[in-house]
């Protein structure tokens, strides 16, 4: 008879998250957290996409320990790497975001928030900086006693969603049955958690709009092409943020690892860059620095982390993440992250 072995026998922490996580999860809650729209090609895509990056390492360099400090929007973290925004912590974890929000300081990192958090902005505690997904409603003046409470309990950023004019549909998930489950604390920060939230008329007007209302940069979401970056920072947004929300909005749209490089490209100095989608490893997240990214934002392995063990699975996968990108550099030849650009090699754009 085989047996299944236990879960942290051999092989690397970080590959048992996912099996760890479901067992402990809601089928339905799973369900919904891991699926992607339609037949699910974008969702199916993202991981395996970081693997066709290469790199060209550099040799006889001197022995150095990378530097991973940087800033994000003036904000000081330990790394790159950081923490997407995700709904439903508190279905997967009874501290929900006040977990993850201590987990990534312990770790350094910098936390992104979702408008649907679970927690109230004023409860979330921890000192280090954080920054608020925003989606915008059809009537933006809803929006402003959340946008106004996050920016009164310290969110440094909006990060603007603008992929997202209705969610897409999500087949996988739809037969799951809910029953059972406490939603009460869905969207708490909103005093209607129930009104329309997805502006189909959502244009470039907004970020200026977010800006001068809240007073803070804003960081737009859900970019995949170089013209659509650069109408963004025209028109204001402090930084681009290449997503394809996890491959839960358009099937089929492309991995942010072949979308990334044409960005930064075009983006320069103009704006900061980041990415998210399918990144798992250290490796990953040198690919995405080769390609231009100036961060990096996990979204499913922190969830996956959090069910597990709370904030200290939070902080466990950001700091092995991190550590595993130091090795990597160094393997590379590059001092920091900023240097990870100069070991891409020339073939990888033909075969992303």
């Amino acid at each position: 008879m085989d047996l299944e072995p236990p879960p942290d026998v051999g092989g690397r922490w970080l590959d048992s998250l996912a099996a760890r996580a479901q067992r402990v999860v809601h089928p339905a809650v799973w369900s919904y957290l891991e699926s992607g729209s339609y037949g699910e090609v974008t969702v199916g895509e993202a991981t395996r996409a970081w693997s066709e990056v290469r790199f060209r390492p550099r040799v006889l360099r001197g022995a150095t320990t990378p530097d991973l400090r940087t800033t994000l929007l003036g904000n000081p973290v330990a790394s790159p790497v950081g923490v997407a925004p995700t709904a439903m912590q508190r279905a997967i974890h009874p501290l929900g975001e006040r977990a993850t929000v201590a987990g990534a300081e312990a770790a350094g990192a910098l936390c992104v928030l979702s408008s649907n958090c679970g927690t109230r902005w004023d409860e979330l505690g921890g000192t280090s900086p954080w920054w608020l997904q925003a989606y915008l409603p059809s009537r933006r003046e809803l929006m402003l006693p959340v946008l106004e409470g996050a920016v009164a309990a310290g969110a440094s950023a909006i990060v603007l969603t603008v992929d997202t004019p209705f969610p897409g549909s999500k087949y996988a998930a739809d037969a799951e049955d809910w029953t059972g489950i406490d939603l009460s604390w869905w969207r708490v920060n909103f005093a209607d958690p129930e009104f329309d939230r997805w502006a189909p008329d959502l244009g470039v007007d907004d970020i200026g709009w977010l800006r001068d209302r809240t007073g803070l940069p804003v960081v737009v979401k859900g970019v995949l092409r170089a013209d659509d970056a650069l109408r963004c920072i025209d028109a204001g947004a402090a930084a681009i943020y290449v997503s394809n929300h996890g491959g839960r909005q358009l099937d089929r749209a492309v991995s942010t690892a072949s979308a990334l490089r044409d960005i930064a490209a075009a983006v320069g100095e103009r704006a900061e860059v980041y990415v998210d989608g399918g990144i798992r490893t250290g490796v990953d997240v040198l690919a995405a620095s080769a390609l231009g990214a100036q961060a990096v934002f996990l979204g499913r392995p922190v969830l996956h982390a959090l069910a597990v063990d709370g904030a200290t699975g939070v902080e466990r996968l950001l700091t092995e993440i991190t550590a595993e990108l130091a090795e990597v550099l160094a393997l590379a030849g590059c001092a920091s992250p900023g240097e990870a650009p100069e070991v891409l090699a020339a073939s990888t754009r033909t075969a992303l």
